[in-house]
């Protein structure tokens, strides 16, 4: 089993900058892939980044195509600890993020149901 716990939301103005973290127990973090999702009132998640274990120490991330070059996601395995750098906000970014895991899954993508653990969400409001 394993918890996740995100922190760092906030309200920012559009242009401004936010990091993300979400804190996980258990031992063997390092063999999770790890993603953030988002979802706005009335919308549904969706996929914002994920960092995927390849086996080793070898890690990939993807984006969704709203948040590339502005989002980058990280993992510190020593702090068992996964975020979120989120760069040039804007408005439609506003959501409340989510943390989740899952592990053991063939190339786990970007749908919600494909992770098996999940924090609480954390409020990521961008004033225009």
């Amino acid at each position: 089993q394993v918890q996740l716990v995100e922190s760092g939301g906030g309200l920012v103005q559009a242009g401004g900058s936010l990091r993300l973290s979400c804190a996980a127990s258990g031992r063997t973090f390092s063999h999770y892939d790890m993603a953030w999702f988002r979802q706005a009132p009335g919308k549904e998640r969706e996929f914002v980044a994920g960092h995927r274990w390849s086996g080793g120490i070898t890690y990939y991330a993807d984006y969704a195509d709203s948040v590339k070059d502005r989002f980058t996601i990280s993992r510190d395995n020593a702090k068992n600890t996964v975020y979120l750098q989120m760069n040039s906000l804007k408005a439609e970014d506003t959501a409340v993020y989510y943390c989740a895991a899952t592990r053991g899954r063939v190339a786990p993508g970007p749908r919600p149901h494909e992770y098996d653990y999940w924090g609480q969400g954390t409020q990521v409001t961008v004033s225009s």
